[in-house]
């Protein structure tokens, strides 16, 4: 592990980025405000440290090297984050809290978005930061404040209040069904069956509710969100079940259309989560309760 102690200084970073973009270090030395001497023992630094040479010198003239160039796409990611930062710290005042909430990404974009809105006017003072749920032991390992998840509702050390449950529909295309009805469901797998990644026996337990088996309900792509499930829906690519509210304006649009009226009820719900000690933060406790007044609310249009 590297010793902090030997990591470089911003300084020696800004350097390294403005002589790139300048290819001189002159012109990086004036626009940092700098001696050209100081710019030069910088950048030197910086090569002595990481034990490769980031320039060389082709006919008098700066080139990066291809070491300079990996080094140069790093350095621009750690200066940029710095920048953020700082303008964000700058942007909001002392009483300003951040309340990082996870999500999984159809979920965030198609329920949880509308139903922020006038969250800002009643709290101003709460600054949302939304955020893709990456694992599901974000909460637990601190990345995030409160959590949505599909789901049992307990999670090891964290409150979760249950939201919704949902049902499961075949969506499809207009143009994707044949002339003549279905007279089975097990004929949707002609339409090809597109399938969820996170949900890889749905197909399987729709059949299987209605009492029906096809060797088809395994088979078909493979989407990694419902988000590409319902793209791939509405542009034929064949039909996928998802939950029934997740494509209400699909199909209030007849842009998607349930070609079998059969639904199945997840035995799973949606949750939001938090841990057990933080029931009583203000941040977490208001949006709790915004939270709830939504589910009462119409859907937001």
């Amino acid at each position: 592990m590297l010793n902090k102690r030997h990591l470089p200084s911003v300084t020696a970073l800004q350097c390294f980025e403005a002589v790139t973009r300048h290819l001189s270090f002159t012109r990086a030395a004036e626009e940092l405000n700098l001696t050209q001497s100081a710019v030069s023992k910088q950048v030197a630094q910086l090569e002595e440290l990481v034990q490769h040479l980031l320039f060389r010198r082709v006919r008098r003239r700066l080139q990066l090297t291809p070491a300079g160039a990996l080094y140069l796409a790093e350095v621009r990611k750690v200066l940029t984050q710095m920048e953020m930062s700082t303008h964000f710290l700058r942007s909001y005042g002392g009483e300003t809290e951040v309340l990082r909430v996870s999500t999984p990404s159809t979920f965030g974009a198609r329920w949880l978005v509308p139903r922020l809105k006038g969250w800002r006017l009643r709290h101003p003072h709460i600054h949302l930061d939304l955020v893709n749920e990456q694992e599901s032991d974000d909460l637990a390992q601190n990345r995030c404040d409160m959590s949505f998840y599909f789901g049992q509702g307990a999670r090891p050390g964290a409150e979760s209040v249950k939201l919704f449950s949902e049902e499961l529909v075949p969506v499809c295309a207009p143009g994707s069904l044949p002339d003549t009805p279905f007279t089975d469901p097990t004929q949707l797998a002609d339409l090809v069956l597109l399938q969820n990644a996170h949900r890889p026996q749905a197909w399987h337990e729709w059949f299987e509710d209605q009492g029906y088996q096809t060797e088809h309900s395994y088979h078909g792509p493979r989407f990694e969100t419902f988000y590409m499930c319902i793209r791939a829906a509405q542009v034929g690519c064949g039909v996928a079940l998802l939950p029934k509210f997740l494509v209400e304006e699909e199909l209030a649009d007849d842009k998607l259309i349930i070609p079998w009226p059969h639904a199945l009820p997840s035995r799973d719900a949606y949750y939001l989560a938090y841990p057990e000690h933080a029931a009583e933060v203000p941040k977490i406790r208001v949006f709790v309760e915004w939270m709830l007044e939504q589910l009462d609310q119409p859907t937001p249009q």
